[in-house]
């Protein structure tokens, strides 16, 4: 299995003695999420943040994230700015693209076609804003599969003709680092990732 955090730390090496500050767009799932990526890759990189969760299937849910990645954004000290672009929100793709699979497990084919539909868009919007590399923050997540992510990333982004930058935040105490800093912003840490079945889970689990 590929170490995707020493090939980050590799690349940012190579970058930093080259003097260069490349741009790179990140796809947010979250601000909790977003928090220690944030802090990390500022110091090495221009950064668009891109917010693009159709599978947040609450609008009230959906911009209430997404108030906290701006605020998150505004208050959080970064070497480098950071710009936000705020994809489009169409609950209804989500839907549509994981029919049939309704009843898969959290982390199952569902979930997979979930993270596609997202870098899909994200490696999008690298190509059209000439960035450098893009990645998303989703690796940071204890309960979703790094490798399984970068897989569907790198496919992607052979496909657009764009660089994806594989990443595992849990790595270096990532995860940690990201519930001190939403500890000390008072981030909301949402307890499901957004979609509707996951969040009957969570309905049914209290229920018991």
């Amino acid at each position: 299995m590929t170490n995707a955090q020493k090939n980050m730390d590799a690349l940012i090496d190579r970058v930093t003695a080259d003097g260069e500050t490349p741009a790179l767009l990140i796809h947010a799932c979250c601000a909790p999420c977003s928090s220690y990526v944030l802090e990390y890759l500022s110091q090495y990189f221009h950064i668009i943040i891109l917010y693009y969760n159709p599978n947040i299937t609450s609008p009230e849910e959906y911009s209430f994230r997404l108030s906290e990645e701006e605020r998150l954004i505004s208050e959080l000290p970064l070497k480098n700015p950071v710009r936000l672009v705020k994809g489009d929100y169409n609950p209804e793709l989500y839907l549509k693209a994981v029919k049939g699979l309704e009843k898969e497990p959290e982390g199952g084919e569902r979930c997979s076609v979930c993270f596609e539909l997202r870098l899909r868009e994200a490696a999008k919007y690298c190509k059209d804003l000439d960035c450098d590399y893009f990645l998303t923050t989703l690796t940071i997540s204890p309960l979703k599969n790094a490798e399984k992510i970068n897989s569907i990333g790198e496919k992607i982004a052979e496909e657009y003709g764009v660089r994806y930058l594989p990443s595992d935040f849990k790595k270096k105490n990532g995860y940690k680092r990201s519930i001190e800093l939403s500890r000390e912003y008072d981030l909301y840490r949402q307890n499901y990732c957004g979609c509707v079945f996951s969040r009957d889970k969570l309905d049914k689990q209290t229920l018991i």
